[in-house]
Order: structure tokens, then sequence, then C-alpha cells
């Protein structure tokens, strides 16, 4: 496999405009994220921003949501701290993930497996102590205990009657407390949001809704909606990302046949619809885009197509998820050479409906490109140590 950033790829179809810039290759793209993070929290300590307003951190409260944006921060300092061997990255990566811990008994969210997985999961897998694994397990349930029964879903901070497809990003949590306590309830109310999201957040197409919501008494399915997507029966394409990520999840904890199904379809609807280069509108059949770029959910289907593309051995994806990765690795979006900008990766959007985070960087956005850098390179090494 050719590393991420030498990959052989079509120019027309990789650049999204005529002067893409330079390509960044590993070491300077990882170079250049090292430093954006550690400027950060540096110079405001403690802070865990979500979207830049003129590519600089806001640094007051989301007006959009519960604060979730602290585990992709903190998840960035883990993967530096094990790509570098740095202690001081260990030593910020430790800090920050204490200072997520209490969200673990977070009731008014449904954004535990956000803020806890790539903080004290990321922990756990470097080093799987007791206590990272209670905090797993705390988070997992607490996540688990937003099953609406006569639904078979896990409602949102909107309403009980709510479901998100971004709620597939929080089911991971839910399985690894399973795993952890050996819980088979708590492995059975995953499956459950996650088929319950397959049949009715899935369209024929393998698109999705953004938001389902359903008769909290019969458990009936009602209407789709969506918040940040252009119309309740458009596609919104972050959306679509997370459903991609999540279902692979469920299949690499279920081996279930219906989970890769549904992360194949996801994944084919958002290949066929977005254009060579990796990097879609916020919504496909949005007709005035605010932007012809949504690159936060080119990040997340980076990382979640080599994800997918290892969980089923399939190369396409894998193939599909380096291309992305290389558009992205451009200072057309890496803001490399932008001087003063403090994200890591440009043209990305919060919140279109409510003017929030356009065309600038947000905190997923970064996470997601650093994740799908990373393992595109440990891809590229295993591919090295084979051949």
């Amino acid at each position: 496999m050719a590393s991420p950033n030498t990959e052989s790829r079509d120019p027309k179809a990789a650049a999204p405009s005529t002067h893409p810039g330079r390509l960044l290759d590993f070491t300077e793209a990882m170079a250049f994220a090292q430093h954006q993070v550690r400027t950060l929290i540096t110079q405001d300590p403690g802070r865990m921003p979500t979207y830049t307003k003129h590519g600089h951190w806001v640094l007051e409260d989301d007006p959009w949501a519960p604060t979730w944006s602290g585990g992709f921060l903190t998840g960035m300092m883990w993967i530096l701290a094990r790509h570098t061997q740095d202690p001081w990255w260990r030593q910020q990566a430790e800090h920050y993930s204490e200072l997520l811990e209490p969200r673990k008994s977070d009731t008014g969210t449904h954004d535990i497996g956000f803020v806890l997985e790539p903080s004290w999961g990321r922990w756990y897998d470097l080093n799987p102590t007791p206590r990272a694994r209670d905090v797993l397990i705390e988070g997992g349930r607490t996540m688990a205990g937003r099953l609406q029964a006569p639904g078979g879903y896990l409602s949102t901070w909107v309403d009980p009657g709510s479901t998100f497809i971004d709620v597939m990003m929080n089911v991971g949590i839910i399985f690894r407390a399973a795993a952890y306590s050996n819980d088979s309830a708590l492995h059975d109310v995953a499956v459950t949001h996650c088929r319950t999201s397959r049949r009715y957040l899935m369209r024929g197409d393998g698109s999705t809704l953004h938001e389902g919501w359903f008769d909290t008494s019969t458990g009936e399915f009602m209407r789709s909606a969506t918040h940040q997507g252009w119309r309740a029966d458009s596609t919104w394409s972050r959306g679509q990302a997370w459903a991609i990520y999540g279902f692979t999840t469920a299949y690499q904890y279920t081996g279930d046949q219906d989970m890769l199904d549904a992360a194949r379809r996801a994944a084919d609807f958002y290949i066929n619809h977005t254009p060579g280069h990796g990097i879609p509108p916020n919504d496909w059949s949005d007709p005035s885009p605010a932007l012809p770029w949504e690159a936060s959910a080119a990040a997340i289907a980076a990382a979640a197509m080599l994800r997918l593309g290892a969980a089923s051995g399939l190369d396409d994806y894998q193939s599909y998820g380096l291309r992305s990765l290389n558009t992205l690795s451009s200072t057309e979006f890496i803001a490399a050479d932008t001087p003063g900008w403090q994200g890591i990766i440009r043209h990305a959007t919060y919140h279109q409906r409510n003017g929030l985070g356009i065309d600038e960087s947000v905190m997923w956005g970064d996470y997601y490109f650093l994740e799908a850098l990373d393992v595109a390179h440990q891809l590229t090494a295993r591919a090295g140590q084979s051949a």
C-alpha cells in the first residue's frame, strides 16, 4: 500500500481547485498538528473550544449543543503522545482526560462516546488500567440509560422522542462497557439502537436521515427531520460520515453482517455522490450551498473508510480514504500556509443553519484528520513490514 501522501492519483480528481497548494507528507502534517495543538493548550490551558471564527478558536461555551468537543482535543494529544513518545504530550493527555472524567455520569447529552472514547478510550488502549476501565464502564452505562424501550433507540438531548444518526458514534462506548463488565444487557442496548438506526435512519439507497422522531409511548416512527442539513428528506454529509464510522464500529464489536452491510451502503452512497477529490458539500441536495466543501465530513469519512477497509478486507474503501486524506493534506485545506490560522483543517462547517463555524476549523475535523493520518501511517508501516 502506498503512503497516504505518495499514492498515485488523478491530479484533476484530487485537487478541489486549480491551485491546490502544496501537499504535506506525513511528517510535515504531524509536525503542523503538533504545533497547532500545543499552541492552543499553552495559550488557553484547560479550554476546549468547538469551532473557529475567522480562523481563531471561539472559547465561549458551545451555543448549539451541550459541550461535546473536549474529547477530540484530548484525543489528538493521545495520538501525539503515542506517535512522538514525548512525556509532555502524555502528561497533557492525562490531564485533559481527567478534566473530562466527570462527564462519565452526564445524563444531559447523547455525546458520551464523543467525549470519552477519544480521551479515556485511547488512554485505556495505550495503558489498560482498572481506573480507565471503570470510567469507560460508567460512561457506557450512562449512555445506555438513554434507551427509549418502546422505539428501541437512544434519545438525544433534544427530546426523548428524538434520535440522530450522530448517536451511532456513541454506541461504541456501550459495546466497550459491555465487554469490560461482561454485561450482555448493555451489549443488547447497543445492538438494539444500531438495528433501529439501520431500519429508520437509513434509506434504501444507503443515504441517511439526520434525525428521526418516534412516539415515546408506542415506539412508532413518526417523521424525519434535520438540524444541520438542507431538508428533512436530504442527506447531510457529516451525518453520512458518522453512519459509515458508527456502523463499522458496530460490525467490529458484533461481527453482524447487517452492520457491515449498513456501513458499506453508507460508504457507497458517500463515494458515489462526492467529487473525486473526496470532499463533499454540507448537504448533497442543497442547490445553493454556502461553500462547496465540508472538510470535517471528509476527515471523518477518511478515517471511517480506512477503518471499514481494514474491517472488511476491501481495499477500495482504504484507497478512497487515502485519496480523501491526500486532498486534506494539501494546503487548500490544511492550514500550514495560512498565517495566524489556529485550527488544522480549514473549509469545515459546524452548523450552517445557525451560522456557526462556516468555512472554519472544527475540533472533530482536526481530530479525525489526525486519526486518519495516523491510521494511514500505521497501515503503510505494516505493508512495508510484510513486503
